[in-house]
């Protein structure tokens, strides 16, 4: 089925946009495993809309109830299910998106797929909403992680032109990346935050959006995980980013930069320290053929401006088969760079702990 995925956990995330709910059940994970709900919810509340100037006005606060597989503090072993109520849906806003269809959404797409039985309000199963109970599934995985070592935080990279400082690829440990985590905005830069937010409220104000890019990392991950050629931890970890409606593009380490390097630059030098095999630099962003070398896995993920724009757009209306004009009514985020920070971070926990449990690493 298309809403689930895993290899070694089973994740299967439910609902729509404007449903009753939405939601997730996870199997196989580990039975004894301690999840503190308020981190959880601290973590979720970081993807939550109506974050300034930049963020949708939908005051969603994802709030989660646990239904299954979780008692007395802990993993039960059997499938961990949450759900997350929809309170604030505004239904009449999408009533001409039967018709006219939305450049740059799954509108048509959908159409064509499900013949138009799909849900169309708020973009249904294809709207970022459904990242909501992700994020749940990545802050569980986050804490079944941390006791073993393996830390996993992000940032905002860039937005449009405007970017961050970077991740160290070699030195950014757990303790960075904790702070990330719990950081507001979660930027290494202040300074660079407020010039992005200025970009932001410019389109903003424009009618317009603006895309840009996330950069995130996991330390601790020991050496050793995934497999050639379809099995590549490469592989896993990007099979689920596109779970993210606005992803375009994913690179590890040096990414599209190795295009530029000889061999002699790319190339990471091994060497020994305290008894621990690791590399003097990380271009390979700590997967060497499909598999984990020990080094931080580093990545850069792109994300699309957001499409719904408040300017007149061209588009066509497929009830008259006719080409129509299309302005689009509704609350939309500027910029959904700053809330997928968070989604980027739940994937790669997922797609780490998915490797380490068939690993046996847990």
């Amino acid at each position: 089925m298309s809403s689930m995925w895993g290899n070694f956990i089973k994740l299967s995330i439910f609902g729509e946009s404007h449903s009753a709910a939405i939601g997730v059940v996870i199997d196989a994970l580990p039975a004894g495993k301690a999840l503190d709900l308020e981190k959880i919810a601290a973590f979720m509340a970081r993807r939550a809309p109506n974050k300034g100037k930049a963020s949708t006005k939908r005051n969603e606060k994802d709030q989660f109830e646990i239904v299954s597989g979780f008692f007395e503090g802990h993993t039960t072993g059997t499938p961990l299910c949450a759900i997350i109520r929809n309170t604030d849906t505004k239904s009449q806003d999408y009533d001409q998106l039967k018709a006219l269809m939305r450049p740059g959404h799954a509108d048509y797409t959908g159409l064509m797929r499900y013949g138009g039985a799909n849900d169309h309000r708020g973009g249904g199963h294809f709207s970022g909403r459904l990242t909501a109970p992700l994020c749940f599934a990545g802050a569980v995985a986050m804490q079944i992680l941390a006791p073993c070592g393996v830390h996993v935080g992000g940032h905002i990279g860039c937005i449009g032109d405007v970017y961050d400082a970077p991740l160290d690829p070699v030195a950014v440990d757990g303790s960075q990346l904790d702070a990330l985590v719990n950081a507001t905005p979660p930027v290494i830069d202040p300074g660079a935050y407020e010039k992005m937010m200025a970009l932001v409220d410019n389109c903003r104000m424009q009618q317009d959006s603006i895309g840009g890019m996330v950069e995130c990392a996991a330390v601790g991950v020991p050496a050793g995980l995934g497999s050639p050629m379809f099995g590549g931890l490469e592989n896993v970890i990007s099979s689920l980013m596109f779970a993210v409606p606005a992803v375009k593009g994913i690179a590890f380490g040096e990414g599209f930069g190795v295009c530029n390097l000889k061999g002699s630059q790319n190339n990471d030098a091994f060497f020994i320290e305290n008894g621990k095999i690791q590399t003097k630099t990380n271009h390979h962003g700590g997967i060497l053929g499909g598999i984990s070398s020990g080094m931080p896995i580093t990545l850069q993920v792109a994300l699309k401006p957001t499409p719904s724009i408040a300017q007149k757009q061209q588009t066509v209306n497929v009830q008259t088969n006719q080409n129509a004009e299309l302005e689009i009514v509704g609350r939309h985020d500027a910029c959904i760079v700053p809330r997928a920070v968070p989604c980027v971070e739940s994937v790669l926990a997922l797609a780490i702990l998915d490797q380490m449990i068939g690993g046996q690493k847990l």
